[in-house]
């Protein structure tokens, strides 16, 4: 017999299947609009009410919902219907713009002391990438100005070949190229109030002398005639400073001197500003943790990451925030489940850059004990959350992106970051071949400190090949305590907290 040669040929699987509304939603629909067809803009206004618990929506703004909606799904039956079909009402559901998991205002008190809020501050903020040999740049201050960042951080070094007395910002023993201190604070000037109205804290490594200091005064002082841009929070100042710098100075810097007790001291007639390491941190929490919730309640206290950390990864902020640690500086050039936890936590309070405190760290009990991070509490809430549905993949990524052959193999990841108690994980099923994959999947979560809980949504596809990692197909991180209950939209980012145009999830959030 002769030898064949055999071919086989795959046929590639690409349709995109639209997923009718889950069965919640047609129950939801049919029990507002009343004869099951339409439901008008009084029905919607019930159940944005009764079932998504919107105080103060008024009939005008559903009036509103309803027409955009119909623009955006009809040509002609926007001019002649006024109400939403079960298709309008599920894409309503499905719209994040329409129907976010949480409000997009600011919603917290803004009056009260700064030591009274969490501040999105940044680490290192003029480094284009890793802590040794990355450009130093303006660019990343802008960057994170524009995503809400409220506290950048500048080392300020004399330029040693210039007979100007120029000022460089660069991470000082490395070999990061420097940049000019003039460019970043144009920069901060033109950007600090674009994406939030409240004060940007400008933190000040010095290694000046007091010649330069003195210029450096005078930079400021140029900014801040011509355009108010910013508040000026902590160098250690040494001895021989120039005055007109010193004056700059609104809360100055302190180093633990005696120990961690007396650093931690609460004085009553004065504020302090400490600065600890991670691991300085890791440390007070263990033998000193109820001292550093008393401190916060009035001092400032800054994290940064250690100085191993030099491809600028991030450690788990939440051990600074359950202590009351205002300012946990990080690294915002990268990406990793830290970095999506601190975006996460400043989309809160309308991404304004200033989240309030919950009252378990700000206030004592009558016989002044204060809250202990280390105490396992009871239970106080159940978060329950139910995932339906998600889609946009397919218009957000290439067709061959997860798979070369079929659809990707979607599942998502559920899970609270907060105090140890709380952390939980679960997972949907994964669906094979699908767009626009359907879990219909509930779970529950039993919250002992809900103030401080985040919920972390990941979507991923399954990948069976060996040593091969699941690919990556969005995440949301959100605060428990912002979550908007009821059906809800979620959009998801990327890695680096970049929101996709499409990717989304239909969930439910429930507290029970």
């Amino acid at each position: 017999m002769g030898s064949y040669s055999v071919c086989i040929c795959f046929r590639r699987r690409f349709r995109v299947l639209e997923e009718a509304p889950p069965p919640d939603v047609v129950r939801t629909f049919n029990k507002f609009s009343g004869d099951g067809t339409h439901l008008s803009p009084e029905q919607l206004l019930r159940f944005l009410v009764e079932e998504q618990g919107e105080q103060g929506v008024t009939l005008s703004e559903c009036e509103s919902i309803v027409q955009q909606v119909l623009d955006r799904r009809h040509h002609i039956a926007r001019f002649t219907r006024h109400s939403l079909s079960l298709d309008d009402f599920h894409h309503f559901l499905f719209s994040t713009d329409l129907n976010p998991p949480m409000l997009s205002k600011v919603n917290h008190d803004m009056t009260a002391p700064l030591s009274h809020y969490f501040i999105y501050t940044g680490h290192n903020s003029y480094l284009t990438g890793n802590q040794l040999n990355s450009d130093c740049s303006n660019v990343p201050i802008i960057e994170a100005l524009k995503r809400g960042v409220r506290v950048i951080e500048l080392d300020l070094w004399p330029d040693s070949n210039s007979r100007k007395g120029a000022i460089h910002v660069k991470h000082g023993g490395t070999l990061t190229p420097p940049v000019d201190l003039l460019k970043c604070l144009k920069s901060i000037k033109e950007h600090a109030f674009e994406t939030s109205p409240y004060p940007v804290v400008i933190t000040l490594e010095d290694h000046l002398t007091s010649d330069l200091q003195a210029k450096v005064a005078q930079s400021f002082d140029i900014g801040e005639q011509s355009h108010n841009a910013a508040d000026y929070d902590e160098p250690d100042l040494k001895t021989n400073v120039a005055p007109e710098y010193k004056r700059l100075i609104g809360l100055h810097a302190g180093k633990p001197k005696g120990g961690l007790k007396e650093a931690l001291k609460v004085e009553a007639d004065k504020i302090r500003r400490l600065s600890l390491s991670e691991q300085g941190l890791e440390k007070a929490a263990k033998s000193h943790g109820v001292d550093v919730v008393r401190f916060t309640q009035k001092n400032i206290l800054r994290i940064y990451p250690k100085g191993m950390r030099v491809n600028s990864s991030n450690y788990n902020p939440l051990i600074g925030w359950m202590h009351g640690a205002q300012m946990v500086a990080f690294n915002m050039q990268g990406h990793g489940k830290n970095l999506s936890l601190m975006h996460g936590m400043f989309r809160a309070n309308g991404g304004c850059g200033y989240v309030k405190k919950p009252d378990l760290l700000l206030k004592a009990s009558p016989d002044n004990h204060v809250f202990d991070p280390k105490v396992k509490l009871l239970a106080k809430k159940i978060l329950r959350v139910k995932v339906y549905m998600g889609d946009g993949w397919h218009l957000d990524f290439k067709k061959t992106h997860f798979d070369s052959y079929s659809p990707p193999d979607f599942y998502t990841k559920v899970r609270i970051a907060g105090v140890p108690a709380d952390a939980t994980k679960k997972k949907t099923a994964v669906k094979d071949n699908k767009w626009t994959p359907f879990w219909n999947e509930e779970f529950e979560f039993s919250l002992s400190v809900p103030e401080l809980a985040i919920l972390c949504i990941e979507v991923r596809d399954k990948d069976d090949a060996p040593k091969k990692k699941d690919g990556f197909g969005g995440q949301n991180c959100l605060p428990v305590s912002e979550i908007r209950p009821g059906i809800r939209a979620v959009p998801l980012y990327s890695r680096k907290g970049v929101k996709y145009p499409s990717v989304k999830l239909l969930m439910r959030f429930e507290f029970v």
